[in-house]
This record gives C-alpha cells, structure tokens and sequence, in this order.
C-alpha cells in the first residue's frame, strides 16, 4: 500500500528525495532539467521547491506501509489551457523499480483525482524518454498529442487516462 502526503521538503525530506533523484541519472541526461554529473543538493532542492510552490501545482511524496519513501510524484492540479490535472513528473525509488512501486503510486494520485470527480489526467513523456512510454501506456494512458513542453519546447508526446463515467442507476 502507498500512502501520499504533500511534500514538506524539510532537510530529512530533501535528502531522501535527491537519493531518489539521483538514482535517475538516465532521465536527468534526456530531459536536460539536471546534469546528473554535477548536480548538487542545493540544485535538486532549488528545482524541487520550484515546482512545489509554482501556483497550482503540488509535490506529493509516496510513503510504503514502513513509512519509507518510495518516490514523489509533480502534480500540476489544473493545467492553464485544459483544466485537467496533470502528473508532471514521477520518480521511484532506483532500487525499487520494477516491482510495481510505480503503479502503485500512479494508482493512488489517479485515485485522489477520481475522488475528486476529475473525468480525465494527463501527463507529457519526452518523445526522447523511450524508456518511460511503455509504462505509461501499460497504465492505460493514451496518447492524444504530440507537441512541445511549455518549459523548454521539447518534443512531447501528451498522453491521457479518461476515467470512467459513473452509472446511473434507473
């Protein structure tokens, strides 16, 4: 079980998650937002308190039944031009990948956003992290554009999971 609660990024937070940042070197080197090389502390922690206090977003940290920090997960809460939510960025735990820690968190923010009566959550994979879009798709996210991120203009393809409408009993 996977719990999220908002990210405090006090400084036993921030080391936890730059472990976790820094057990994704691959995907710091396709999306140039780190150089995985030489980033630091104080550079993870700056770009992780960007994004948690750029207005409407939060940063929700991924807890297991132990209380260890499995991952995080970036959530725009709703996108300028679309209105949906939007996860924008996720990170696992490195020595966790692969057994479904991923998943689980997906399916607890997918969750949170279906509790709260969303029809619809969208997320923008880099068309150069080949890596991550079978995940994605797996999850039942389908593509529905391709285009370039409003940070820096890289190519990206915009994939979308529609929930469910709820039936209506007669």
């Amino acid at each position: 079980m996977i719990t999220l609660a908002t990210a405090r990024l006090d400084a036993v937070e921030i080391e936890q998650l730059e472990a976790i940042c820094r057990s994704h070197s691959e995907y710091w080197r396709v999306s140039g937002d780190q150089d995985p090389d030489t980033m630091t502390r104080e550079s993870i922690a700056a770009m992780l308190r960007e994004d948690a206090t750029a207005e409407g977003c939060e940063t929700v940290v991924a807890r297991d039944d132990g209380g260890r920090v499995a991952g995080f997960a970036q959530l725009l809460l709703r996108h300028p031009v679309d209105g949906c939510p939007w996860i924008g960025l996720l990170l696992v735990d490195g020595q966790r990948r692969g057994r479904g820690y991923g998943r689980a968190i997906v399916g607890a923010v997918e969750e949170r956003f279906r509790g709260e009566g969303v029809p619809a959550i969208r997320l923008g994979v880099l068309v150069a992290n080949t890596a991550a879009q079978p995940f994605w798709h797996a999850l039942g996210y389908r593509r529905i554009d391709l285009r370039p991120d409003r940070a820096k203009g890289r190519p990206t393809i915009v994939m979308e999971k529609a929930f469910a409408e709820p039936t209506l009993d007669p």
